[in-house]
């Protein structure tokens, strides 16, 4: 949120605002190093960024160490646990501040499912992609606003270190052994489920045609069973990270209705559009026309809001067989 971020380091868009880069975050300022940012007067240094494979770059450890000699609190998404290094330990004990390492995971969610779908009360929703980084938690969370305004009892699942920060729990999958991914989401939807939530949106991650990440996607699948499924898609996105076309969106509903259809019926009601690179009106554009070749709503549930989504689950459900009670 604007209100809790004192800046963002990016040495190539210092001196603009947040808002200026993204279109959003308001007058957050963008400064060029850890002292400039200083100036602002943190608390907490987040690192937010994403190498490919996850790992610390060597550029970062003087930044982290300065940040501890500062006295900031360390929030990690990394795969590198943080906690675990042995210069950054002694320097937070050092300065009394904590590393938190999001992608560390408790052995308590290294568990092998258990199938409690099979008596599961609570409806589940999972986001998946046409491909990686396309939007999955961005749609869920507007998703879980909309059922929240409608007065209904909507938990939001994190699966990855953004979505952890949002909900303040969660599991990291893609951190998790393979053997533990299903059994891992199964706990957390079993954990909302006896909170009392009749709906709960899981993350997706990965893509099921991505060369690289279909291990996660697969194992989110098979622990969250979802009695129904959002794709989210990107119209200006062409291809994937490895060159290859982005598959058709029909072959690409059906591949996901099989996959659970070995346990249960379950279905692709919409679809959550990703509007990068496209103005209002040729995302509506593009609803329209991904509405036609599908059949089902597609709405940019960010720029929009997520009302349609809403509405083509409530009545996927209220069709469907499954108990209410």
């Amino acid at each position: 949120m604007p209100d809790s971020v004192a800046a963002v380091i990016d040495s190539g868009k210092a001196g603009m605002t947040a808002q200026q880069v993204l279109g959003y975050g308001g007058e957050v300022p963008v400064v060029k190093d850890l002292a400039e940012g200083l100036k602002h007067r943190p608390t907490h240094l987040l690192i937010g960024i994403a190498p490919t494979g996850g790992r610390l770059p060597e550029a970062w450890r003087d930044i982290i160490k300065d940040a501890l000699k500062n006295g900031l609190h360390i929030l990690s998404g990394l795969h590198t646990i943080l906690s675990d290094d042995p210069e950054f330990s002694p320097l937070a004990r050092e300065h009394s501040v904590t590393l938190t390492d999001y992608r560390k995971i408790p052995l308590e969610s290294e568990v092998v499912s258990k199938g409690t779908w099979r008596t599961r009360k609570a409806r589940t929703i999972l986001t998946i992609g046409t491909d990686c980084n396309i939007g999955k938690m961005t749609t869920i969370v507007e998703v879980q606003k909309e059922f929240i305004r409608r007065g209904l009892k909507a938990d939001f699942v994190a699966t990855g270190q953004t979505g952890i920060l949002i909900r303040g729990r969660g599991i990291a999958v893609d951190a998790i052994i393979s053997d533990y991914i299903a059994g891992s989401i199964e706990r957390e939807i079993d954990r909302s489920e006896s909170e009392g939530f009749d709906y709960v949106l899981v993350e997706g991650q990965g893509a099921l045609t991505h060369m690289g990440y279909s291990g996660v996607t697969f194992g989110l699948i098979h622990g969250t069973m979802p009695d129904a499924m959002i794709l989210c898609h990107q119209p200006a996105r062409l291809k994937d990270d490895y060159g290859l076309p982005l598959p058709d969106l029909k072959r690409l509903i059906r591949f996901h209705e099989d996959a659970v259809s070995f346990f249960h019926p379950s279905k692709v009601v919409a679809v959550g559009i990703n509007s990068v690179g496209l103005t209002d009106k040729e995302s509506r554009e593009a609803g329209i026309s991904i509405e036609q070749q599908t059949g089902i709503p597609a709405v940019d549930a960010f720029r929009f809001g997520a009302g349609p989504i809403v509405d083509a689950l409530l009545k996927y459900f209220d069709g469907s067989a499954k108990d209410n009670s």
